[in-house]
């Protein structure tokens, strides 16, 4: 079947339809809290994902290497499925988010658990002429204005990009913030900071070898602008961050996308929800233009109370802005 995924690169890229808006959830918390992050077993968590998959309300679903076993290898889920599967493919050390650990406020080393050969076929050995059960992953840079620690960071993602071209993986980008507090970059400067990194590393990669979409925190409206504008053959995108209020996830959506973003990856904020699936529903419309930030929070909460689940929030709390960059 084909991937809406592809569909939409190709019309974003073409101008055919530059309203598209890519949605991809980050079903991946066991590569960074492993036990911490999980609500149920992997196995149980892979029900509801095939739950989600079948409503093809999103476009990517991102997960483990290890679920993807249960996922498209055991279960085929995306055979017949318009929505796209993609693994993480670098667990860089800034994930690593295990109770009591203090990884993520240290430099960010660039490290992978999985080989390219395992994400793609589930072995480190396919049989010949095997075809891959996932061709899409995740790859993850994050720059500390460290000299040897972002060196070190481009050499292993220049590994990692010449080893994909070569086995036809492709890869989305997601470039973090600064993940160490005194790095010598300004608050009001990081998102100047992070487009330059980003617009200087591609500088040096061929169109053949790009991402095919770019996911980065939202910073502000002015560096999405300048992103967006710098380069209209890269497709940018938000990363969601920790979960919110209804109404900011709603809200981040429509103003990145105001600004040029064309994708979210959204993760806790759809997975710490009353109701992911009713959730998911919603914040497509949003994406698409279809209902407000505003509308859509109204038409959730409604939801939930015909599905008889209370809402974690009054609807005065579920309508707070948390995300910084939106009270600009």
């Amino acid at each position: 079947m084909d991937k809406i995924l592809d569909i939409k690169l190709n019309d974003l890229r073409s101008g055919d339809n530059p309203n598209h808006f890519i949605i991809a959830y980050a079903a991946d918390s066991d590569m960074g809290a492993g036990v911490t992050g999980a609500t149920s077993s992997m196995q149980t968590y892979c029900g509801e994902l095939e739950e989600m998959v079948h409503q093809a309300k999103i476009d990517v679903l991102l997960a483990s290497v290890s679920n993807m076993d249960i996922l498209a290898r055991d279960g085929r889920i995306f055979d017949n499925s318009p929505v796209t599967p993609a693994v993480r493919a670098n667990d860089a050390s800034d994930i690593w988010g295990a109770k009591g650990s203090c990884y993520s406020s240290q430099l960010s080393k660039p490290f992978a658990t999985t080989t390219l050969e395992e994400a793609q076929y589930g072995t480190l050995m396919p049989d010949s002429g095997q075809k891959p059960d996932v061709d899409l992953g995740l790859y993850s840079v994050t720059f500390n204005n460290d000299l040897e620690a972002d060196w070190n960071t481009l050499d292993q993602f220049k590994s990692f990009r010449i080893e994909a071209a070569r086995k036809q993986f492709r890869y989305f980008l997601e470039v973090f913030n600064p993940n160490v507090a005194d790095c010598g970059i300004e608050p009001q400067d990081t998102g100047d900071y992070v487009n330059d990194q980003i617009a200087r590393m591609l500088a040096g990669v061929p169109r053949a070898s790009r991402p095919e979409f770019l996911k980065i925190p939202y910073n502000s409206a002015a560096s999405m602008s300048a992103l967006v504008a710098y380069d209209t053959s890269v497709v940018v995108g938000i990363l969601g961050g920790p979960k919110s209020t209804t109404y900011d996830a709603f809200k981040l959506i429509a103003e990145a996308k105001k600004y040029g973003a064309r994708v979210a990856l959204f993760g806790r904020r759809i997975k710490g929800t009353e109701a992911p699936l009713a959730f998911v529903e919603v914040l497509r419309e949003v994406a698409d233009g279809t209902v407000t930030p505003e509308e859509g929070v109204k038409v959730y909460r409604a939801a939930l109370d015909s599905a008889g689940i209370s809402a974690h929030r009054s609807f005065e709390e579920d309508m707070l802005i948390h995300t910084p960059a939106l009270r600009e």
